[in-house]
């Protein structure tokens, strides 16, 4: 399964992706995020997808889902949002459920790593 993953502000959020990264068995780990983002480290190969998470909300999800076209092999993801807030999240969804993908909501817990 493919790791889609939110990076937004506040590198204490980015916690959560990191364990997840590291735990989790991903065939394919994409990581959304603005230039701030850019500083996430992984030793795991992930490609970084640049977005301008100061648009408003509909622009926000026309670019994810125009940038993430093409780049999903499956047909469902794991989806982290412990990072980012509700707008970013809205729209990263919005943009997933379009493309069409099915969702599932990874998370990392003191068991692992587990779907919601």
């Amino acid at each position: 399964m493919e790791l889609i993953a939110l990076l937004s502000t506040g590198k204490g959020t980015w916690a959560q992706v990191s364990g997840l990264i590291k735990y989790g068995e991903w065939d394919n780990i994409i990581l959304l995020g603005d230039d701030f983002a850019k500083e996430f480290k992984t030793d795991k190969k992930a490609e970084f997808i640049k977005i301008d998470l100061n648009k408003k909300l509909k622009d926000l999800k026309e670019e994810i889902l125009k940038k993430l076209k093409g780049k999903i092999r499956g047909t469902e993801v794991a989806l982290s949002l412990a990072s980012g807030d509700g707008k970013e999240h809205m729209a990263l969804i919005s943009a997933l459920i379009n493309l069409p993908v099915g969702v599932r909501f990874a998370a990392l817990t003191k068991e692992g790593v587990i779907d919601l």
